[in-house]
């Protein structure tokens, strides 16, 4: 188990988690969303929204593997898609205008849209699946979720703090630093998938 909590791929993939999950991204809609509730509120909702994601993601990592298998889907395929499915969301992240609408909700925001798609996303979900059949990350998959996930909760909690300290411009700055790193991952996924097909 150490010897796979230290290998490159566990920490290629928590990273992956990280930079899908999108902490800093979420920011300006979090704040957007709940800055009609007083801050302990704010705390309140954001914690439980982040733990019904995890669950969510939880699920998807338990039975992505299953479901794929019956699919017929080899590992080939999902890493190509896999990569192309990360570089499209990489290509968002950097090019994006940073323009933050507010969702027009009435009441509590619950599961939707902060719990889903803002944290358990496509993309998250998809990723899930896709490392779930992984049989280098056998057994820790859910550990690389977690340390993504307690990442992003800690960013989401400091999101006020983080916001003014970085402001708009700052904000979409290291999201687009962010959306670089997966660009290059999204790259290595593909060319794994490419090279395991044709070595087959």
């Amino acid at each position: 188990m150490l010897d796979q909590l230290l290998s490159i791929p566990f920490v290629s993939v928590t990273v992956t988690f990280i930079l899908l999950m999108d902490g800093p991204g979420n920011i300006p809609i979090f704040l957007s969303v709940l800055k009609q509730y007083p801050p302990k509120k704010q705390l309140m909702i954001i914690f439980r929204e982040l733990v019904i994601a995890l669950i969510i993601m939880f699920l998807f990592a338990l039975c992505g593997s299953y479901v794929l298998g019956h699919l017929g889907i080899q590992n080939p395929s999902i890493q190509i898609a896999g990569g192309i499915l990360l570089f499209i969301i990489a290509y968002h992240m950097i090019f994006s205008s940073g323009d933050v609408e507010s969702p027009n909700l009435k009441g509590e925001p619950f599961i939707v849209p902060l719990a889903v798609p803002m944290i358990a996303g496509p993309a998250v979900l998809a990723a899930t699946m896709v490392f779930s059949k992984d049989p280098e990350l056998k057994g820790v998959l859910l550990i690389s979720i977690f340390i993504a996930w307690v990442f992003t909760t800690l960013i989401l909690f400091l999101a006020c703090p983080i916001s003014q300290l970085l402001g708009e411009r700052g904000i979409l700055a290291v999201e687009k630093i962010m959306g670089l790193v997966l660009t290059l991952l999204a790259v290595q996924l593909f060319l794994d998938g490419f090279y395991s097909f044709f070595k087959n």
